[in-house]
């Protein structure tokens, strides 16, 4: 909106009142010189002569004149300023107006001078705003019915009006993003009762099922029994780690809160290695740590931390077989610390990548070994906790899952 309010208009107005006041005393002096040669004229005439003597010898003809001037002065005064009298009452009821909510002034008088042209700014700028003011009420009715998709163009030129626009779309952007937010939960927590119902539900069933038969007493011999109580126990031990891992995964979502220490993450990494060399040499594998010679400090809970590298150590071995290594290698870009976890297995299909880090998302290749589908995700959580953030690549040479950590500061 581009408006602009020439004060040049006030000095048109004093110019306005000065040429009536001339104007005024001009036509009161001509006044007064008409009637005192109308009454040089009438006082020779005796009907006149006899009531204008009296006066004129007792009063005196100058105090006449005086207040016969006077009065005759602000008659003429007024009648000559009233049309600009008028038009400043039009333009300060259109201010008032607008001042109390009425946007769209009366009709002003139209004209080319400056005080025209000073209605004409008020009356543009009071359809102006009209015209915002509506669109602003538009976009809050679209809102509350509940589009919140809608925006208000926020025209700059509209100064506060446009900042009431911004807030407006704001807001609705703020409630849309919340809703959204919600229905995601709400979806999030329905995909986990889901998962969770089924993943509970499938070794559960087998497990009641072997106790069936061996409580009607339906097997053939002690071998098998021994067959079917060994299938039970091992669903068992699956339902208790899925059962683990799920209270790990949501005590981590849920904002637990961190036990913050300065940690050695080669230290770490390396006595991990070691912890895991009676399961590396039963696969025949062997674990490589490259590691940078200068200490590498992060903060974060170790336990959690540990956790994370156990998942990823673990799933490397899991799906690296065919392959003598896995590979762990630790570096510093500036203030981050990427440690990398390798293997030399099977790629992970382009398919799945994508997904891999989604709680109970499993793919051909962790169902076949049994996995809960939240190991990865608990990895996330464990990152993401940290500050940090966990990504995946995988081709037919390797597969390689990095965890980015933030360095301590001191370090």
């Amino acid at each position: 909106m581009s408006f602009k309010l020439d004060f040049r208009w006030l000095q048109t107005v004093r110019w306005k009142f000065l040429a009536a006041a001339l104007a005024a005393v001009a036509l009161t002096a001509a006044t007064l010189y008409g009637l005192y040669l109308l009454a040089q004229y009438l006082i020779k005439i005796p009907f006149f002569h006899v009531p204008m003597a009296p006066a004129i010898n007792r009063v005196g003809s100058t105090p006449i004149l005086i207040v016969l001037g006077t009065v005759l002065f602000f008659v003429y005064y007024f009648l000559f300023s009233r049309s600009t009298i008028r038009r400043l009452e039009e333009l300060d009821a259109a201010l008032r107006g607008m001042e109390n909510g009425e946007l769209v002034p009366g009709t002003l008088t139209p004209s080319k001078d400056e005080l025209g042209q000073a209605a004409g700014s008020i009356d543009r700028l009071g359809k102006k705003l009209t015209e915002y003011s509506e669109r602003i009420t538009e976009g809050l009715q679209a809102v509350a019915s509940g589009r919140l998709e809608y925006r208000i163009e926020a025209d700059r030129s509209y100064g506060d009006l446009a900042r009431i626009a911004d807030s407006i779309n704001a807001m609705a952007e703020q409630l849309d993003r919340s809703i959204r937010d919600e229905r995601h939960a709400e979806k999030t927590k329905n995909d986990l009762i889901t998962g969770v119902s089924h993943d509970l539900r499938t070794p559960l069933t087998s497990i009641l099922g072997f106790l069936e038969v061996i409580e009607q007493d339906r097997y053939k011999d002690e071998v098998e029994l021994r067959h079917y109580v060994n299938i039970a126990y091992e669903k068992a031990r699956s339902l208790k780690k899925l059962i683990d891992d799920l209270f790990e995964y949501t005590r981590i979502g849920g904002g637990m809160p961190l036990a913050w220490t300065a940690l050695d993450l080669t230290g770490l990494l390396r006595q991990l290695a070691e912890e895991f060399v009676p399961i590396l040499e039963k696969a025949s594998m062997t674990c490589r740590l490259a590691a940078p010679e200068a200490l590498l400090v992060i903060e974060g809970d170790g336990n959690l931390l540990v956790r994370a590298f156990e998942n990823l150590v673990s799933n490397a071995i899991a799906h690296g077989s065919g392959s003598p290594y896995v590979d762990i290698q630790i570096e510093r870009r500036e203030d981050i610390a990427l440690i990398r976890i390798i293997n030399y297995g099977e790629p992970i299909p382009a398919m799945d990548l994508p997904f891999i880090f989604d709680r109970f998302y499993r793919g051909d290749r962790s169902r076949a070994s049994g996995g809960t589908g939240l190991g990865l995700a608990i990895v996330k959580s464990i990152a993401e906790v940290h500050g940090g953030r966990v990504d995946a690549r995988s081709d037919r040479s390797r597969t390689v899952f990095e965890i980015s950590l933030p360095v301590a500061r001191s370090s």
